[in-house]
This record gives structure tokens, C-alpha cells and sequence, in this order.
């Protein structure tokens, strides 16, 4: 599932493609058109992110709302009017460019109301200016739960996901099944910080890239899992060696060295 760095990155580069102008708006698979008909010819004015979430706010009030899941994703084209290729469940056309949704868990559009409610439930995005640090510190400092599932935990914290939960822990030295409540301020806080500067690289680099580059080398053009991470689809530690674990956590599997993060 994409994280939260891939949201922010979608807002930023469809921003100038989308945002001020009017819109066509469509659905070719169909599943979608009664809402996009609502929207349809309408300027967008905003496309926000929050954690894996992304809301569209039209002109006329009504808010879009698309989760990615698991196998969404967006197809660009530098063109008004791009040949529909597969299953195109919201399609967005300007003067410049025709932006297709595929796959999607989530497509709808639903009232402001319901998207505060949505963003109620969820918890504070290290890449929103607004988020509140302390509120996912508190909520990691009280509960019994292992911080690796905490960060999954998007009530938590909005946006972290596998790669990024196991590879801040790593930088953090803690291990992941130790109690949230087990961990000290500055601990919790050392977390927040490096999942901050981690979800902003991604953002800026467009890819997941952990590793310090002034200590290790990060490959040139295309990279396959675990070349770009400490511990993450690893063997073995990318610093000292030892043969890297794994617990399984939130449902998904969390990547450690019991060296480097001792328990």
C-alpha cells in the first residue's frame, strides 16, 4: 500500500495540472459516474493530502475522496484528451493534462462534514504543517501495544507504513515489539522526528530512500526492494552484519536487526 510520502507527491504534482481550472470529469469504467457528474466541468480548487488520504475540493462544495489501497494508482499524460487504457474508474481532464484513477479502494464524493469526520478519526500526518507531534506521542506513550504496530496505527499516526515504521525504528535504535508505553519522551519524540525526515525525502526524491548517503552509496536509476533501506527486505544489517529478524506486527511484517535495536 502506498505510504504517505506518495499522497503529498500526487497533491504536488498535480497541483499545477489541476487546481484552477475547470475539469472534466468522467468515469469510462462507469463505476464513478453519477458522482463525476456532479463535478463535471467544475474548478477544482485544492487537492490536499492527508496520511493516505486525498481530497479533492470542487468550487460548487462537494469534496472527492480517494484512498489508493492496495493497487490504485494514477496514470499522467501531458495531453487534454489521452486514449483510456483499462479499467479508468475517475478520469480528470484540463487544457493540460488527462489524470486517470485505477484501482482504487476509495472514489467518491462526499460533503466537507464527512471529510472532517474522516480526518477526525485519523492521526496526526507528519507532512501537514498543522500536525501535532505531541498528540502522537501521548497516544504511543500510553498503550500496552508494540510501537511497530503503534506506527501502523493510523489513528496514531497518519500516513507511516511498513518500509518507513521499520526503517525509523531501525535509526531510532528500539525494538519494534516493545511497548509504546515502555519507551521514553525522547524516544517517542526521535521517532516522530526521523518518520518527519524520512516522509519529506520520500516526498522530495519520489522514492524511498532511508539510508544516509553519506555513509552508503544509494544506487543509480532504478532500485529493487531493500537497496535503499538499513533493514527493510534485508538479509542482514546494512551496518553490522547480523542477520536481520522479523515480527510480525499490524498484520504485516516488521523488518530489525536485534543488534542495532536491542530489546
Amino acid at each position: 500500500m502506498p505510504e504517505g510520502h506518495v499522497t503529498h507527491r500526487i497533491v504536488k504534482d498535480h497541483t499545477p495540472l489541476l487546481t484552477g481550472r475547470q475539469v472534466h470529469v468522467s468515469s469510462p469504467q462507469g463505476r464513478f459516474a453519477a458522482d463525476a457528474a456532479l463535478v463535471d466541468g467544475q474548478v477544482l480548487d485544492k487537492i490536499e493530502a492527508y496520511g493516505k488520504h486525498l481530497f479533492y475540493w470542487w468550487a460548487n462544495g462537494l469534496v472527492g475522496h480517494v484512498h489508493l489501497g492496495l493497487i490504485g494508482k494514477y496514470r499522467v499524460a501531458l495531453a487534454p484528451d489521452a486514449a483510456v487504457l483499462g479499467q479508468v474508474r475517475m478520469r480528470l481532464q484540463t487544457d493540460l493534462a488527462t489524470i486517470d484513477l485505477m484501482g482504487p479502494m476509495t472514489c467518491a464524493l462526499i460533503s466537507p462534514e464527512d471529510r472532517d469526520a474522516v480526518a477526525a478519526g485519523l492521526g496526526p500526518d507528519p507532512l501537514r504543517r498543522d500536525a501535532k507531534a505531541a498528540v502522537a506521542i501521548e497516544r504511543m506513550a500510553k498503550s500496552k501495544q508494540p510501537i511497530g504496530q503503534l506506527l501502523l496505527d493510523q489513528k496514531v499516526m497518519a500516513g507511516v507504513g511498513n518500509v518507513f515504521r521499520a526503517e525509523a525504528l531501525y535509526v531510532a535504535s528500539i525494538d519494534p515489539r516493545r511497548p509504546g508505553r515502555d519507551c521514553s519522551a525522547d524516544e517517542l519524540r526521535a521517532v516522530w522526528d526521523t518518520l518527519v525526515a524520512m516522509l519529506r525525502k520520500g516526498v522530495k526524491d519520489n522514492k524511498i530512500i532511508t539510508i544516509d548517503r553519506s555513509e552508503f552509496a544509494v544506487p543509480k536509476g532504478p532500485t529493487k526492494r531493500g537497496e535503499t533501506t538499513y533493514v527493510y527486505h534485508r538479509d542482514i544489517c546494512l551496518r553490522c552484519g547480523t542477520p536481520v529478524q522479523i515480527a510480525e506486527l499490524g498484520g504485516r511484517a516488521c523488518y530489525y536487526c536485534p543488534t542495532c535495536q536491542p530489546r
